[in-house]
């Protein structure tokens, strides 16, 4: 038995995935993804097939010898984002929240503002533009038509064990019932936005529309939103004034990272139900 991405794999599954590369060499690793989640019944929450996590788990099966993979088609070159006068500095903000229009949550859904969204990532958060994996919402905060947050969402850690010790579920559990998580992975005021309790009124917002977007698009309503703080950089007062709790540190492994090794920064790990019963919802 082998373990991948959340995954068992025993070793009848390893050689039909050995079988699926063997009956046709002209099959892409993307084609060969899509077949093997078909063949291990290896589905999402909304019915869709889980390729981005069978693609990482074959690679890495690959990586360990168990399996040969196709060469890659072509190399994927790196989206360079370029840098457009839109994200340049606007004025700057200095009045306290409550001192300015109603704060507004805008979903990214066109071209134009996706690109405008990963540029200003890439321009100004200090991870840069990263894609997220999976699914996903973008969203801007805007003030009077002006720009001054970015968020992003997106799927939830694999296995984190202050996470998983604060819901109390067992294995089995964490593997069917993880996309009613959903992780805030990028939260960015703009650095010409100084407005004092800004951050925590737009992570109290993240409560209300994203939750209904998130069902709306996918099919699962998350009752429990998680995030990560890099403690070296922030001290994570605005998830703290957003009554989200705090649940205690990561090991350093990412999201997808090898076991028992530090691959990322250890940062700290921040929760927010969204509904009474989540505990009961995620454990059933």
């Amino acid at each position: 038995m082998k373990r991948y991405c959340g995954r068992d794999f025993t070793d009848q599954q390893l050689e039909q995935i050995r079988e699926l590369i063997a009956e046709d060499p002209n099959r892409t690793r993307a084609e060969l993804s899509r077949l093997t989640c078909q063949a291990l019944a290896w589905f999402k929450a909304d019915g869709g097939l889980k390729e981005m996590s069978c693609r990482v788990a074959m690679l890495r099966m690959a990586k360990d010898g168990l399996i040969t993979l196709p060469s890659p088609r072509r190399k994927l070159a790196k989206q360079k984002i370029r840098l457009t006068s839109q994200s340049d500095p606007q004025p700057v903000v200095t009045q306290p929240v409550h001192a300015l229009a109603p704060a507004q949550l805008c979903p990214v859904v066109h071209r134009e503002h996706s690109r405008l969204w990963n540029e200003y990532i890439d321009r100004y958060h200090y991870l840069g533009y990263k894609p997220l994996p999976g699914a996903q919402l973008r969203y801007f905060v805007t003030i009077d038509q002006q720009i001054v947050a970015a968020l992003g969402f997106g799927a939830a850690a694999w296995q984190i064990a202050p996470r998983d010790q604060f819901i109390g579920w067992c294995h089995e559990q964490r593997q069917r019932n993880l996309p009613l998580i959903v992780n805030n992975a990028r939260l960015l005021i703009l650095p010409w936005v100084v407005s004092k309790n800004l951050a925590s009124k737009i992570l109290a917002m993240t409560a209300r529309r994203p939750p209904d977007d998130w069902e709306r698009k996918y099919g699962i309503r998350p009752v429990l939103l998680e995030t990560f703080v890099d403690t070296e950089r922030f001290t994570g007062a605005c998830y703290k004034a957003a009554n989200w709790i705090h649940v205690g540190k990561t090991k350093g492994r990412g999201k997808l990272g090898p076991p028992g090794k530090q691959s990322v920064p250890i940062k700290d790990i921040w929760l927010y139900p969204l509904s009474r019963h989540f505990r009961q919802q995620l454990i059933r």
